[in-house]
Order: C-alpha cells, then sequence, then structure tokens
C-alpha cells in the first residue's frame, strides 16, 4: 500500500486531477508515515493539499488540517473512511 502526501505554499487551493499529475508528492508504505510528513510539511509553513492511498483513501487539505489540529489524528481519520 502506497500513500502519496501533496503540499504547497500557504493559501494554496485545494488541488483538481489535472493539477495533482503536475505536483510533485512524497510516497509512504503506511498512513501513519504520510501523516508524520505532513505534521513535518505542516510545522515548517507547507500545506498539505491532499493525502491519497492505493486503498482509496483520499483527505483533502481540510480533513487533514483538521488531523493535525487533532494530534496527528492519523488513526482516528482511518477509521472514518
Amino acid at each position: 500500500m502506497q500513500y502519496r502526501v501533496y503540499s504547497g505554499p500557504r493559501g494554496s487551493a485545494a488541488i483538481s486531477g489535472v493539477d495533482r499529475d503536475r505536483l510533485l508528492y512524497k510516497e509512504y508504505p503506511a498512513l501513519d508515515e504520510a501523516f508524520g510528513w505532513a505534521r513535518h510539511v505542516h510545522d515548517r509553513g507547507v500545506v498539505v493539499l491532499l493525502i491519497e492511498g492505493d486503498d482509496g483513501t483520499r483527505l483533502s487539505r481540510l480533513d487533514v488540517a483538521e488531523a493535525l489540529r487533532q494530534g496527528g489524528g492519523d488513526q482516528r481519520v482511518a477509521r472514518a473512511r
């Protein structure tokens, strides 16, 4: 299973399918690791725009922000999908 984390500068809008194909991303084998990277970039002023997984997981910018506000939230989000 792979999870891709797309990110951009603060103020970036949600990304569309066309935009997603042109953006760089980091890939992780576990959702926990993807959220670890999301926390890392968030702490440095970058916004995670999307976390997308091979299993159909699709967490928008707002979903990720809410999970990070709740203290990481990766397991809470995984159970909710």
